[in-house]
C-alpha cells in the first residue's frame, strides 16, 4: 500500500467522520447547520466530503476528557 505523502490532502466520507467523531448524523448536520462543525466539501453531483485535516483540527480544538 503507498504511503501518504506528508501534504497529500485526504477526505472523509461520512461514515469515517462518524467513526472519528462518535457523532450520528442527525447531530452532525445540525452542528454544520449551528456552525459548530466543518462544512463538506462537494465531490460529486450527489457526494460530499470532509477534509481530514478540518476533522482532525476540530478532534483537537475539543476539550479533553477527564
Amino acid at each position: 500500500m503507498a504511503q501518504d505523502h506528508p501534504h497529500t490532502k485526504r477526505v472523509l466520507r461520512r461514515p469515517e467522520v462518524e467513526a472519528r467523531t462518535g457523532l450520528a448524523r442527525s447531530t452532525l448536520y445540525q452542528r454544520i447547520k449551528d456552525g459548530r462543525f466543518p462544512a463538506p466539501i462537494r465531490i460529486g453531483a450527489r457526494a460530499v466530503a470532509w477534509r481530514e485535516e478540518d476533522v482532525e483540527q476540530w478532534l483537537s480544538s475539543l476539550p479533553e476528557a477527564g
